[in-house]
């Protein structure tokens, strides 16, 4: 019996259909583009690279343990208790009760017995409490707080989160220039920052921080993000006048194609005004404290601090500390 024409039409669309769906599994990976694209597939440990330490040495009564210098950092307000023990759990769980690092909190008032007594129950490592000096955190003297209140107000117009808050300001200060120079860290090289309530879903059975020195890398991080450009409108241009009085500080070996990319997100590079607003999400960053104490990273951070974006922008540590590692840093040394 001949096949009617609609339904002949019909089978050969279904027979291509099929065949560009069996082409689409099983073609090559897309080609690696630059950094922020996949280039291999998710695992539990860095792929093919070794010596990875593991715990069978890391207790925490063992004076001769192989752990580096570094600590697990967290800036956290005494009624986050809850919060810090939330996250201690799932980090102690999956990775810390097998080394066993020290962990330092931060506050700008003293910590309570009871958020001391909280968070100590849920570790075995030692555990330090910091105040921040008022130096660190108070409002700079050079900045204009009428002028403060009125940026306060266009930012929250235009929803940007946190914008009319002055100790969220106060904190992207502290996170992007203040905290490595707290007495508590001055020998400190490391760290891990931890921030409440947040979670750490997979074990990890390896030192991060030996992987960092045994493999020469300055920045580690879990995932980029973009940022709001009407928050640093002015960031990049702050950074171009830098760059204009310390070409010095430029790396050869830098990402700046990471940095100014326009093509994934134009209309963020646009409002921005050059700047991709890509940024290493600081929030789980484990980072080498020598890159923040270096010349050229302290030379910018007092350039954008005297421009006073930290108060009159919402300039957060994290678009700050990417974009300083993507023009200072050798980029092999991100690990990306």
């Amino acid at each position: 019996m001949a096949v009617a024409k609609p339904a002949r039409i019909l089978a050969l669309v279904s027979i291509i259909l099929f065949i560009t769906l069996l082409s689409q599994i099983f073609r090559a990976p897309p080609q690696i583009k630059g950094p922020g694209d996949l280039e291999q597939p998710m695992s539990d440990e860095p792929m093919n690279e070794e010596p990875l330490w593991r715990a069978a040495e890391y207790a925490a009564d063992n004076p001769n343990a192989p752990r580096i210098n570094a600590t697990l950092l967290a800036l956290v307000r005494n009624e986050e208790a809850d919060d810090m023990v939330t996250s201690m759990k799932d980090l102690e769980r999956t990775w810390n009760r097998k080394f066993n690092y020290p962990w330092t909190f931060f506050n700008d008032v003293p910590f309570t017995d009871e958020f001391k007594q909280a968070v100590r129950r849920e570790t075995k490592a030692q555990v330090n409490f910091e105040l921040i000096p008022k130096e660190h955190w108070a409002v700079p003297s050079w900045i204009n707080s009428d002028l403060f209140d009125e940026s306060a107000r266009i930012l929250d117009e235009l929803a940007i989160q946190y914008g009319p808050m002055v100790s969220y300001h106060q904190m992207c200060r502290w996170n992007s220039g203040m905290f490595y120079k707290h007495p508590a860290l001055q020998h400190v090289q490391y760290y891990w920052r931890v921030e409440p309530k947040v979670h750490f879903f997979c074990d990890v059975d390896y030192d991060v921080f030996r992987y960092m020195q045994d493999h020469n890398k300055t920045y580690g991080f879990t995932i980029n993000l973009y940022d709001a450009p009407q928050s640093i409108p002015t960031l990049w241009p702050e950074t171009k006048r830098f760059l204009a009085a310390h070409p010095e500080h430029l790396h050869p070996n830098n990402a700046d194609d990471w940095v100014l990319d326009s093509k994934r997100r134009p209309e963020h590079n646009a409002k921005a005004n050059g700047y991709s607003t890509c940024h290493f999400w600081s929030n789980f960053e484990i980072a080498d404290m020598a890159f923040w104490r270096s010349k050229a990273y302290e030379d910018y951070f007092e350039h954008l601090d005297r421009a006073g974006g930290f108060f009159y922008e919402r300039w957060g540590d994290a678009p700050v500390h990417s974009i300083a590692l993507g023009l200072f840093e050798d980029k092999e040394k991100i690990h990306w």
